[in-house]
């Protein structure tokens, strides 16, 4: 959802990288405004038990010019009924995606007029939904609501459907007792009427279209307070202690957000509704923030689910960043999406501590760097796409919030927190681009950052650095050579390849190491080798001390000077580095010091890390380090043991996980990752004798016997089932939890792991999948639709691509649509890649034929010789 100054630095396609421009791409623009909307009303009257609703849209204009004859909007599967303006019909035209009105009085600038629309719709695909029990979900809550982002508000209601637009808005809803409804803004009357209730709500302050929302329910409402302003949460009755748990921290963040963005918070409530089936994790609509139902946790939930609050925060985060300050066009959906990821991560240092914070930047940057080598690297601000949501990728969100970071960082907290302050009031209750951030920067703190924008905004990608290091003693210079692998000879900043960046190194030492000697080393070659003064020799060296930068590093040390590192180094990314490099060289060594670090690294995620590292050592010693660190205090670093000991097919490592799959765990995650564990070390044989039947039917009574929090531990099961590839038991298992019925969560991971099970499957069975693939892709529900995509995605036969391309050419959502055709292009690489190695195996079992042919000639030769 983006556009930017700089369009010649769009295409970064490598041979490395696939495009984001898929077929059909082209650039967007805002439309032409024909005035300034000052206020949307809606009246709604819903009828609940047929899916379907009447209303009239009105909307008020101030014109521009004089003269203005016609109106387009933006309105797409409604009944129009009527236009008017005042009193007066107004002849219109209608193609079920845009209304275009003929103004029989031309405007008059400046002079406002209101148009009023009545318009029906009947069982809408997108932009509202009801949710109601049925035959299959029969303990379904009954709900309605809506999701406007990014352009399906035009599916609710008729209207200027893109973000350039702010006006006030009222929604005005009739709808059945018991239920209530939750809107934008403050609720200004709620009248009896017969059997129904009339709700109406007024948000004053100015907002795009997007942003209006409406959420209906029989809920239960918790009140909080934040300087007197209500805070809400609103869920489904029975789950009020969750719901405390989930969102109880919300006065406490709005209060510091308050203070980090300098701009109060601005509306007259702060409401969080949780809603089933909901096809995001959350929406940030003004005020009043939808939620999935799926982050309430319960009380073992919560001993290590940090997701939900960095959700909460997220949101919350928008009503700054998104909702107080637009984006002008998609194409800078960085700037908001960004900051609320970003937000995510102020936060955590904020209730966490520093550690906590780095560690989950890195994993936000990790999630970018997965999407740019598996699926395109693309500029943060491009305006060239099909459909506005394909902007919504990790490249705006876990990317932006890096490059926040970055911003932050290069200013120093001080002058970060007065351009983030500047940025807010300049422009609060406006719509904003790039280049205001920009602008904000300059203005309140005099530094330039166009050089980071272009490398990081403007184009794609990022810097992979390989570091060597070595000392000389003789002279007392340590050497230092940095390659930017990603660089190809003769690239240079202009032209992509190249990152021009200054980095500090710190020369550590054990005795003080918190204390480096650091040298700031401008990078900007392609391989720069560095001599750096040094008065003795260093025992670890920290590259991009305090990891700022946003890349990926490949170090090449000694092993003394990266074992110093793992133990002394206080920043705990570096820690990790080290690790990741230890590991690389393997041998005993290497297990010895990562098995240290499992037991005596003070911070978490180091443990975590240290562990999955240890699995890539095949050595005996790695195992029995493992095993003892499921004894760990923290749930997260026995998450990372068993997912660890899962990658080593040993006797030790399956007896390792066995009790922990029987006797489960305290956490949740713990316990559904050694589901996937054991049976992947099941999948290989232990001196003739077969676990598999073992694991099947520790896995089957799981299935029977844990239902419970987001089936979270029952899909561990499915995921389980489904590394058995070659079983048909497995396989008829993991159908039977693809029926309706089956709770949402479980169903979706089951259809999921078709996919994965597929590979091992005979031909009859590979069909079964497929069929019944094909009939669940005829399902209409987002998260259907999504697993289908990902299950076929992971196939390697012609078949999927015809289910795959159904999808796409079906399907209303623009994400389902992409994703399905960029798994039709994986499963053709996969396809094509298969069919090379067979000929490669072909080829190469015909030169042993050739050879062996070739052999026995020369023997009889010899043997004729010796006769004669």
């Amino acid at each position: 959802m983006l556009h930017s100054q700089v369009e010649g630095w769009l295409d970064t396609e490598t041979p490395k990288h696939k495009s984001f421009e898929l077929p059909g791409a082209k650039p967007h623009y805002n439309p032409d405004r024909p005035g300034q909307v000052q206020h949307i009303r809606l009246d709604l009257d819903l009828d609940i038990p047929n899916q379907r609703y009447q209303g009239t849209c009105s909307i008020q204009i101030q014109p521009i010019c004089d003269g203005i004859e016609h109106l387009t909007l933006d309105a797409v599967d409604l009944q129009i009924d009527s236009v008017q303006v005042g009193p007066v019909a107004q002849p219109f035209d209608y193609d079920g995606e845009f209304l275009n009105i003929r103004l029989l009085t031309p405007t008059r600038a400046g002079q406002s007029f209101t148009v009023a629309i009545a318009y029906r719709v009947e069982h809408p695909q997108r932009g509202l939904y009801f949710i109601a029990p049925d035959e299959h979900y029969p303990n379904k809550a009954t709900q309605v609501w809506t999701q406007g982002e990014d352009e399906d508000s035009r599916y609710w209601f008729p209207c200027f459907d893109y973000p350039g637009q702010l006006a006030t808005s009222e929604i005005r809803v009739r709808v059945p007792k018991p239920l209530m409804a939750i809107s934008n803004g403050e609720l200004i009357d709620a009248q009896e009427d017969g059997e129904f209730k009339i709700f109406h709500w007024s948000q004053q302050e100015v907002h795009p279209t997007y942003l209006m929302t409406l959420a209906v329910g029989d809920f239960a409402e918790l009140r909080d307070e934040w300087n007197g302003k209500p805070v809400t949460y609103y869920v489904e009755k029975g789950r009020e202690a969750d719901a405390r748990r989930t969102m109880g921290k919300t006065p406490q963040m709005i209060e510091f957000f308050s203070q980090a963005y300098g701009y109060p918070y601005a509306y007259p409530k702060y409401a969080q509704v949780c809603v089933e089936d909901f096809i995001f994790g959350g929406m940030e609509n003004t005020s009043t923030t939808l939620l999935t139902d799926r982050c309430l946790i319960d009380e073992r939930a919560a001993i290590d689910n940090r997701g939900s609050e960095s959700l909460v925060a997220h949101e919350l985060a928008h009503q700054w960043f998104g909702d107080l300050v637009v984006i002008k066009h998609w194409s800078h959906a960085w700037v908001k999406e960004g900051m609320a990821t970003y937000s995510e991560v102020m936060w955590t240092e904020r209730e966490y501590g520093a550690d906590e914070a780095a560690y989950y930047r890195l994993n936000e940057a990790r999630s970018y760097l997965s999407e740019d080598s598996s699926r395109y690297r693309r500029p943060m601000v491009t305006h060239i796409y099909r459909e506005a949501i394909e902007l919504y990728d990790r490249h705006i969100y876990e990317k932006g919030g890096c490059v926040y970071h970055m911003i932050r960082t290069a200013l120093g907290d001080e002058l970060f927190t007065r351009a983030i302050h500047t940025f807010v009031n300049d422009n609060a209750h406006k719509t904003v681009e790039t280049i205001d951030l920009l602008r904000a920067i300059d203005k309140s703190t005099g530094r330039n950052l166009q050089f980071l924008f272009d490398q990081y905004v403007f184009r794609g990608g990022h810097p992979d650095f390989k570091v060597s290091y070595s000392w000389d003693n003789d002279s007392q210079l340590a050497k230092l050579t940095v390659t930017q692998a990603q660089a190809q000879k003769g690239d240079t900043p202009s032209t992509n390849g190249l990152f021009d960046l200054k980095v500090p190194i710190g020369f550590g030492y054990s005795d003080r190491p918190s204390d480096p000697t650091v040298f700031t080393l401008r990078l900007h070659e392609r391989e720069q080798t560095f001599y750096l003064p040094l008065p003795k020799k260093p025992q670890f060296i920290s590259f991009d001390l305090g990891n700022h930068t946003l890349k990926t590093v490949t170090l090449d040390y000694p092993m003394a000077e990266l074992k110093a590192q793992l133990k002394s180094d206080p920043d705990p990314l570096s820690r990790m580095f080290a690790a990741e490099a230890i590991a690389k060289k393997g041998g005993l060594e290497g297990v010895r010091a990562l098995a240290e670090a499992l037991q005596s690294d003070p911070f978490w995620g180091v443990r975590a890390e240290v562990a999955d590292h240890l699995a890539s050592i095949k050595l005996d010693q790695a195992t029995d380090a493992l095993v003892t660190g499921l004894q760990d205090s923290e749930a997260r670093v026995r998450r990372a043991v068993v997912s660890a000991l899962g990658k080593i097919k040993s006797l030790a490592s399956y007896h390792a996980l066995k009790p922990v799959v029987e006797q489960g765990d305290a956490s949740y995650y713990v316990e559904a990752a050694a589901m996937g564990a054991i049976a992947h070390v099941a999948t290989s044989d232990f001196n003739g004798e077969s676990k598999q039947d073992e694991v099947l039917a520790l896995l089957r009574s799981v299935l029977e016997t844990r239902a419970g929090w987001n089936e979270t531990v029952r899909s561990g099961a499915i995921a389980g089932l489904s590394k058995l590839k070659t079983s048909e038991a497995a396989l008829n298992l993991i159908l039977q939890y693809t029926a309706l019925g089956v709770p949402q969560a479980l169903r979706l991971a089951a259809i999921r792991a078709l996919g994965t099970i597929a590979s091992g499957q005979s031909d009859t069975n590979l069909q079964r999948i497929l069929d019944r693939l094909d009939e669940l892709a005829g399902e209409s529900f987002f998260l259907t639709q999504v697993s289908v995509a990902s299950a076929l995605g992971s196939m390697e036969t012609p078949k999927a691509i015809a289910i795959l391309q159904s999808l796409a050419d079906q399907t209303p959502d623009g994400r389902v649509r992409r994703r399905a055709e960029e798994f039709i292009q994986k499963v053709r690489d996969a396809i094509g890649k298969d069919k090379a190695v067979k000929k490669l195996q072909q080829e190469l079992d015909q030169l042993k034929k050739d050879n062996q042919d070739l052999r026995s000639r020369l023997e009889a030769l010899e043997a004729k010789s010796k006769e004669s």
